[in-house]
Formats: C-alpha cells, structure tokens, sequence
C-alpha cells in the first residue's frame, strides 16, 4: 500500500513538474513579455548544476559517477551542447507558438530518433515500426495547415529542438555505450548543465545583451519576476529528477506511456489556461500524431521482444 502510494505520488510529481515548467516557460516568454530565452534557459541548467551536486554529493541519492577520461568528458561535452541546444530551440518556439501545437511537433521525436538512428548507426527497424511513423508525421502536418496561430520561425525552432532531442538520444547510446563511461540520467545532467551554462553565457551576453539590465528594472515594477524565475529553474531541475525516479521505480515503457499522457494534458490546460485559438483541424492533427506515437511504442515494443525471444 505505502509503495503504490509513492509511486502514485511520484507519477504526480512527474506531471506536475513536466506541466508546470512548460505552461510557466509559456507565461514568461510570450504572456508575461520577459522575451529572454537564452537567458531563461540558463537560469534552467543553474539550477540543475546547483541542485544535481546537492542532490548527489552531498544527499547521496543515487552513486556518483565519476569521469574517467578526456575522451569521456568531451563526449558529456558534445551532449551537453546537443542538449543545450534542444532546450533553448524549445524555450524559443514558445514565444511564438501556443503550447498545443508545440507539444504537437515535440510528439513527433520518435520520428527523428528512428530516422537519425538509421542514418547514423544503420540501425533498421521493423517495416511496421517505420509505417507507424507516418500518422506521426502526417498529424503534425494537418495540425499545422489547421493551427490558427501558426509562425513560421516558431515552427522551424520547434522542430530543430525536437530533433536536437532526437540526436541527443541516439549519440547517447553510441557514446557513452561502453560499461565504463555509462552514466545513469543523474550524473549525466551533473556533469551537463555546469558546461551547458559556459555555453549559454557567451550566447546570452552577445545575443541578449541587455538581459540583466532589463531584468532588474522589471524585478523593480514587479519582484514577482524573481519569484517566478527560481520556481521556474527549480521545477526544470525535477523535470530531470523525477523522470529518472520514475523510470528507477516503474519502467521506462511506463515513462513514454505518461509521456504521451502529459502531452494531452499540457495541450488542454494550456487552452484553458491562455486561451489560444484552436480548430478542429489542429486538434483531429494533434490527436493523430499522438495515435501514431502509441503504435509506433506498441511496433517498437513487439520487435524488440522478439529480439529478445
């Protein structure tokens, strides 16, 4: 009984954070008009660097790993950068689109994953895999002719975070395979997010340059601003945590059915929340991509059972 209701509440958890960040990253951006992106999304791996090393060094939630190489570290490097990358095309695309439809391109990452995999490892997958992916591909595009607010640099940031996402995945598997560089998603994100804010630094201060100027007058009209930005940060933090205690505790199969689940979610409060204009057409898009998600999961899972048998 006590272990079902931890799982319940970590699940909760789970939604609550993934939700959360996404709809407050959605009000500051384009509601609340703190149009820093760069700079919001190294507020996010801030506060994933200071709470992974409280998390790990000194609270000892799970081992820390340790790097073993250079060659180690400039693989956590160029993740570390890919992953960067996700995160600020994510947070950009959120100025300029409702969180529906974002949530709607960001369902098709399957999509990329199985084709970088293919190109990049020659991985091939079941035939039946790869036709599952055409409602994905096929959603995004009627959701997209169908979505009232649509924007074209909005679109293209969005689908370079999801296929950054993508690449992320896949060059993880490949460089960090061997049993003596595997880092569980807790250290990775450890070691990631310091070198992910060396990154955004220079970025921030050359193509948001008035960022702290800005911020601070705004913090002065309203300290309200202060507020949201560290709650903001620490929920990115245990987006990362309690996906990696969810699948720890339930599977990772579990993980990508609430993924699925999160999306609908965030898609419906998010209308309710800012009131974006929505169509039929968008929605009956939406709601295909999220089908050809779940085939493409139920092809996947099949065929690698059978791999397995």
């Amino acid at each position: 009984m006590a272990s079902g209701l931890f799982t319940i509440g970590l699940v909760g958890a789970w939604f609550s954070s993934n939700i959360g960040v996404i709809l407050l990253n959605k009000y500051l951006l384009s509601n609340y008009g703190f149009r820093f992106p760069l700079f919001l999304t190294m507020c996010h791996m801030t506060a994933c660097s200071l709470l992974s090393y409280l998390v790990i060094v000194w609270f000892k939630m799970v081992p820390m790993q340790p790097i073993r190489s250079r060659v180690q570290f400039t693989k956590i490097a160029t993740l570390s950068a890919i992953f960067c990358a996700s995160v600020v095309g994510g947070n950009i695309s959120l100025r300029y689109l409702p969180v529906s439809f974002n949530q709607a391109v960001g369902a098709t990452t399957p999509f990329f994953t199985a084709v970088l995999a293919y190109l990049i490892t020659v991985q091939r997958e079941a035939w039946l895999t790869y036709f599952t992916l055409v409602p994905v591909v096929a959603g995004v595009i009627i959701a997209s002719g169908g979505e009232p607010s649509f924007h074209l640099y909005g679109f293209i940031m969005c689908i370079s975070a999801t296929a950054a996402r993508a690449l992320k995945t896949v060059l993880q598997g490949i460089l960090l395979s061997s049993e003596g560089e595997k880092l569980n998603s807790m250290n990775l994100l450890l070691y990631m997010a310091p070198i992910a804010v060396l990154l955004l630094l220079p970025a921030t201060l050359i193509m948001e340059p008035n960022v702290l100027g800005m911020t601070i007058a705004l913090a002065r009209q309203d300290v309200k601003i202060v507020y949201y930005l560290v709650f903001n940060s620490t929920l990115a933090y245990f987006v990362n945590l309690t996906n990696f205690l969810v699948t720890k505790y339930t599977s990772a199969l579990t993980l990508q059915v609430l993924g699925n689940a999160k999306g609908a979610v965030a898609v419906v409060v998010s209308i309710m929340l800012f009131r974006n204009p929505v169509s039929v057409t968008g929605m009956l898009g939406y709601t295909l991509t999220v089908c050809g998600v779940i085939l493409y999961s139920e092809a996947k899972r099949r065929s690698n059972n059978l791999l397995i048998g």
